[in-house]
């Protein structure tokens, strides 16, 4: 009997240069595929999520996608989403509205735009709307484990330090310079225990450029757990995504739009884009993708 074959491609998500970015892997045709077979997929893969395109049942949706990391389903995760997006346009989707898609996923439709006004194709960066979050500041009672934790004193508590969870729950924590988040060195025990008493899967760590620097902030994700693989994550969309939600909450935000540079302590070099839509309600994470591998997954 000949074995079953279904179409992927491997991307590299928020950079248009391949192996500067968050990989990802596409399966499509998956409406095939029995969930435990996707989590089998993903596990092998051993990246931090690998997508699964299939058949809307929304009518409203371009398509549906199912979220696996190594070992579990997530809601929502932002790189997958663009990432699943440029992989379907590339390969000749036509969305129902030009420059537009509509996402079905565990949270719900999630909408996506060309934020590239000269290429509204795979070929163009893309942003998706931030799914709706909810913020529950850090207790006051943990600052010093945290500050212990993170085995550094530049944390800035004049933005308290919060759990959101927009799909995929991050530990929110400014510190004071870009420079005093590349040089933290966690102890991640000690940091995982405070991560998963709010309810969280890791801990997303932002510090600001000063002014002219390559970005408006640096940012560093620790994943600890509880769906998430553990280690630090090279790019993530979710957790800039909790970032800009909580700024906004904080009144924070540098501007109605920003960029964040993620991924560079690990030698990577993901640019994220940050755009506020205060007239629709909306905040828009953006960056490119490009195609690394494309071909065929052999099932057994």
């Amino acid at each position: 009997m000949p074995a079953t074959t279904v179409r992927f491609k491997q991307v590299d998500v928020f950079t248009s240069v391949p192996f500067k970015g968050n990989p990802l892997a596409v399966i499509f045709d998956a409406d095939v595929l029995s969930a435990d077979q996707m989590q089998a997929i993903a596990h092998w893969t051993n990246l931090s999520e690998t997508t699964f395109l299939l058949k809307p049942t929304n009518p409203a949706a371009d398509y549906r996608v199912r979220i696996f990391t190594t070992h579990g389903e997530l809601p929502f995760a932002g790189h997958p989403t663009l990432g699943t997006a440029h992989a379907l346009l590339e390969n000749g989707y036509q969305p129902k509205r030009p420059g537009k898609l509509i996402q079905q996923c565990g949270v719900g439709l999630v909408e996506l735009q060309s934020i590239d006004e000269n290429a509204a194709d795979a070929h163009g960066a893309w942003a998706f709307a931030a799914p709706p979050a909810r913020i529950a500041p850090l207790p006051e009672r943990q600052y010093a484990a945290l500050s212990t934790a993170l085995r550094s004193d530049v944390i800035d508590f004049g933005a308290a330090p919060c759990a959101v969870d927009n799909g995929a729950p991050w530990l929110v924590v400014r510190v004071k310079s870009a420079r005093e988040c590349l040089s933290l060195a966690p102890d991640a025990a000690a940091l995982a225990e405070i991560v998963h008493s709010v309810g969280t899967h890791g801990v997303a760590v932002y510090g600001p450029h000063d002014a002219g620097g390559p970005a408006t902030f640096e940012v560093r994700c620790l994943m600890m757990g509880g769906g998430f693989s553990v280690g630090e994550d090279p790019v993530t969309g979710s957790a800039n995504a909790a970032l800009a939600g909580l700024l906004s909450a904080q009144n924070l935000r540098p501007g109605i739009h920003y960029t964040a540079r993620q991924g560079t302590a690990l030698g990577r070099a993901g640019q994220v884009t940050v755009r506020y839509d205060d007239a629709n309600g909306k905040t828009w994470i953006g960056g490119s993708s490009v195609t690394v591998v494309d071909g065929t997954f052999r099932m057994p």
